[in-house]
């Protein structure tokens, strides 16, 4: 069974029983969506989990027992923020800008706007006078404004499993195709949302960009991300987005550019040694795809790759490429 439809649905739960002075186990049963479990062992076993968290109460009426909040129980915010949590918030909330119009954005916006609600009038204040001294800057982004309905789509099907049947428009064979896919997340990255799941057609884990979706439905196949996948392992190699065989890379970066680079993680593989006059070595394990090539290329001459030889001759032809353009 799927952890995140196990949330939804204790979720949905508590939103009954938050509605309601108490509820009936086939009344709980009645709330949740068809596609859900159904079956009362399952829903005990929820509110047992439940009962663990909030204070759920039990008690008999006519005959059945009843479930129910305790009396005043608010689950509303009641929270005090310090400068720099508030700063966080922020932050977290402008990273986010490029999802404006979609569910997700306007979920955040809400529950940053009822925490603002609930700050006393000093703090609720600060919040505005923040940006006034803070602010984000996103560097090129996709937008996806249009594509609300997709993203939808795509995380309703993640939290319930279910498969999702997509036509999407492959840039590398400049064709759209009707896929079958079984999504297991959605991962932001380099101001792109992608989505990562098993593709039966290529019968493999593959990466899709969200924009290049051209339609989507949401089946009632049950599908689940198989044990032992590691989605952050996945991704791990890629430099950014794409994936590829893995190889070690040496770069050699000037006394110019060292401190720069020096100071920023530009891979989670990444070793850095200082070598002669001031120059910086780096060693990272990154995907051997045109991504490398490109950001190395970024450095202009102030990078020379040590190796391997394959990655040097690559980069020599694509600078010249640029020259004779």
């Amino acid at each position: 069974m799927s952890r995140n439809a196990q949330v939804v649905r204790q979720w949905l739960l508590l939103e009954r029983l938050e509605r309601s002075k108490g509820a009936s186990l086939d009344e709980l049963v009645d709330c949740l969506p068809l596609e859900s479990p159904r079956n009362p062992r399952t829903i005990r076993r929820d509110l047992e989990a439940l009962e663990a968290r909030f204070p759920l109460l039990t008690e008999r009426r006519r005959g059945k027992t009843v479930w129910r909040l305790l009396d005043g129980y608010d689950r509303s915010l009641r929270l005090t923020f310090s400068q720099t949590e508030l700063m966080a918030l922020v932050f977290s909330k402008d990273l986010l800008r490029p999802l404006d119009g979609t569910e997700l954005k306007s979920s955040l916006d809400s529950a940053f706007n009822k925490m603002a609600a609930a700050l006393p009038a000093d703090g609720a204040s600060f919040i505005g006078h923040l940006r006034d001294f803070f602010s984000v800057g996103l560097g090129p982004h996709k937008k996806y404004r249009e594509h609300r309905d997709t993203i939808d789509c795509l995380t309703r099907a993640i939290s319930r499993s279910r498969t999702v049947q997509m036509r999407y428009f492959s840039a590398s064979r400049n064709a759209t195709a009707r896929r079958n896919v079984d999504p297991y997340r959605l991962w932001y990255a380099q101001g792109a949302l992608y989505l990562i799941g098993h593709c039966h057609l290529r019968r493999d884990v593959r990466l899709f960009s969200v924009d290049r979706i051209r339609s989507i439905s949401m089946t009632n196949d049950p599908c689940q991300m198989p044990l032992g996948f590691d989605v952050d392992e996945y991704v791990a190699n890629a430099l950014s987005v794409m994936r590829g065989a893995p190889i070690e890379v040496r770069l050699q970066f000037d006394r110019k550019a060292a401190p720069w680079v020096r100071d920023r993680e530009w891979h989670r593989s990444q070793r850095l040694e200082t070598g002669r006059g001031g120059t910086l070595v780096m060693t990272l394990r990154v995907a051997d795809t045109p991504e490398l090539v490109g950001w190395i290329l970024s450095f202009g001459s102030q990078v020379k790759v040590l190796s391997p030889e394959s990655l040097r001759g690559r980069v020599r032809e694509e600078a010249g490429k640029i020259l004779r353009a």
